[in-house]
């Protein structure tokens, strides 16, 4: 974050000018004295900035963000995968989780996704490398069948969010505390239900989400809703609209509509769900407040955006 200087030094009253229009002895001595004290801060604010940084959000990863970069189909980090066979785990049905392979910043913050209604983790694998190489831990997960319904799913993400942080061999690299979750169309339901039950999550995405339950009063953690203008299995109306206009207004939240999208979208490749989403993961896992421009002030509609709703600032 730029540092300032402390305010409050009353500067001195200007000298008064010679005819000619030039400031004469008194003044060429101050603006001296003050274009010193200038580059003296300017040196302190430098050698402090780097430090005052780090001591302001530790959990920042990555270089500054730009609209580039977080457009990218890549991050700044190389990624690693690992196949994680249903046989091992109890409670969600296996998956593949994406880390960062280098170790040199420390831990990471992580999200586990949810594919959706008879839907396998190949539909939703896009997200994991593109998340993971912006610096998160990512788990893309299959589901115990494929006709597992939002509140079954919200709890297969709590069973993988667990075995992520508790068992997985990549375990020493995930920060328990902050976690997220994501899922489409009934996985999208499922994020809601998980969030729901478990409000210490920093974030959670439905993406197109699906769910019998249309109003989320209870939840806590700071959501983005993003819906399709074309969907016709999810319509916003009855979906990812009440999903949204339901959560309280404390908490921090947005609704994103595509524009030409549909109900599949989230299942192939997509800047802008990429975008946003990790804007928002960013901003509410890492705290990290270089990624509140992308977010605040709000986005406004484009070819690729119908709506974007939300408050601002943000405040967690």
């Amino acid at each position: 974050m730029q540092q300032h200087l402390p305010s409050g030094t009353i500067p001195p009253r200007p000298s008064r000018p010679s005819r000619s229009g030039t400031f004469t002895g008194r003044s060429r001595t101050l603006t001296g004295l003050v274009t010193a004290a200038a580059a003296t801060a300017g040196l302190l604010l430098t050698g402090l900035a780097p430090g005052a940084q780090a001591a302001d959000n530790p959990y920042e990863r990555g270089p500054a963000p730009t609209n580039t970069s977080i457009e990218a189909s890549r991050g700044s980090y190389a990624v690693s995968q690992t196949s994680v066979s249903s046989l091992v785990v109890s409670g969600f049905g296996g998956g593949t989780i994406y880390y960062p392979t280098s170790t040199a910043d420390g831990t990471f913050g992580a999200v586990v996704i949810s594919p959706g209604f008879t839907a396998y983790e190949s539909s939703i694998a896009w997200l994991g490398p593109r998340l993971a190489s912006q610096g998160f831990v990512v788990f893309t997960i299959d589901t115990n069948t494929t006709l597992d319904q939002p509140d079954s799913r919200g709890r297969q993400l709590l069973a993988a969010l667990d075995y992520l942080t508790q068992r997985s061999s990549v375990r020493t690299r995930v920060d328990a505390t902050r976690l997220g979750v994501m899922g489409h169309s009934m996985g999208g339901g499922g994020s809601l239900e998980a969030a729901k039950s478990r409000p210490s999550l920093k974030a959670a995405i439905p993406l197109t989400g699906w769910n019998t339950d249309k109003t989320w009063p209870e939840l806590r953690t700071p959501t983005l809703v993003v819906g399709a203008d074309g969907d016709t299995v999810a319509p916003v109306a009855t979906h990812s609209e009440p999903f949204y206009e339901s959560l309280p207004g404390s908490m921090d939240k947005a609704y994103l509509e595509l524009r030409g999208a549909s109900h599949f979208t989230p299942n192939t490749s997509n800047t802008t769900i990429a975008k946003y989403s990790i804007s928002w993961l960013k901003r509410f896992i890492d705290n990290d407040s270089r990624y509140e421009q992308f977010l605040c002030p709000l986005p406004r509609p484009s070819l690729t955006i119908a709506e974007y709703r939300g408050n601002c600032p943000h405040t967690a």
